[in-house]
């Protein structure tokens, strides 16, 4: 007998369940029955097979088929993949079916609390067994090596075997309290406002550049936080450029820009917003959950004449 070995590291499971028909059947027919194809199919499978292998497989008589040494030789590995299989079917049935469990959402910590919190009795009303986890944090959590389920990112991952889908544009607005706009009035020049904005650890980032560039004085407060930089501009501290839906919900106003500051400044940042999540984990039931409810209510907001 050859050796198969290499012959055989890509053979199909079709061509193993018809190796073990024919080692269970006394006729072609029969065996072409139980495949569900006809008798010339498996005939012409058969020399294949043993094309493929190099091997003489069954020995064809009038009465029939019957297993060379080389098929008895094959017999108990052939029923272990067959047993191997059948588990496999087994396990994939009792896999999940219904939207219960945990889902991992990672996300900024504003678009935890301005856009998923907000929409969350909805969609836990509709699936009562889901769970949240809001892993809320501005730095961005490897959805590739499985640590989070979902993630929304304004940065597009290169890398990995995800799924990627873009929601839409972050715009970001000058915002203090009403009652610092009020008291700046219309801004003619940027060294007239008290900034807040974040800290050399996310200088790269958009929002954090363009500050930089149009600044004319050194900010009161730093943080690598969004929250906490709302938490400051809410105390009546200072301005600073905030994602443009979370204006209202912090109760803070835009500040008034001159026309011809306005003409003279570039255009306000603004960010892509990215929904990722693991290729294997895309069609889980509760991952999948999450994921629509998310896309329809960025979808929803498009529609709405309102920024992601």
């Amino acid at each position: 007998m050859h050796n198969t070995q290499s012959a055989s590291a890509d053979l199909p499971w079709d061509d193993v369940k018809l190796f073990l028909e024919l080692c269970r059947a006394r006729t072609l027919s029969e065996a072409a029955h139980a495949l569900g194809v006809d008798q010339s199919t498996v005939s012409r499978r058969l020399a294949a097979l043993e094309s493929h292998l190099g091997a003489s497989l069954f020995d064809r008589g009038r009465s029939g088929v019957s297993a060379t040494e080389a098929a008895a030789e094959l017999l108990p590995v052939a029923e272990e993949i067959e047993h191997a299989m059948a588990r496999f079917a087994g396990a994939a049935e009792s896999l999940e079916r219904e939207v219960s469990g945990l889902v991992r959402v990672a996300c900024p910590s504003d678009a935890a609390e301005v856009l998923i919190a907000p929409q969350l009795p909805t969609l836990l009303a509709r699936h009562p067994e889901l769970k949240i986890e809001l892993q809320a944090s501005e730095g961005v959590v490897d959805v590739a090596r499985r640590v989070t389920d979902i993630a929304l990112r304004t940065v597009r991952p290169q890398t990995g075997d995800l799924i990627v889908r873009g929601l839409g544009t972050v715009e970001w607005a000058l915002a203090a309290t009403p009652q610092l706009a009020n008291t700046l009035g219309t801004l003619r020049a940027w060294r007239d406002v008290p900034w807040v904005t974040w800290g050399e650890g996310l200088a790269h980032i958009p929002a954090a550049r363009w500050v930089r560039e149009h600044a004319e004085t050194d900010p009161v407060v730093r943080s690598d936080s969004l929250r906490v930089q709302i938490a400051v501009v809410c105390a009546g501290v200072g301005a600073a450029l905030i994602p443009a839906q979370s204006v209202a919900h912090y109760g803070l106003a835009p500040v008034k820009i001159s026309p011809k500051l306005r003409r003279s400044m570039t255009p306000w940042s603004r960010d892509e917003l990215f929904l990722v999540t693991h290729r294997a984990l895309r069609n889980v039931p509760r991952v999948r959950a999450v994921w629509d409810f998310l896309v329809a209510e960025a979808s929803a907001l498009r529609k709405g004449n309102k920024r992601v």
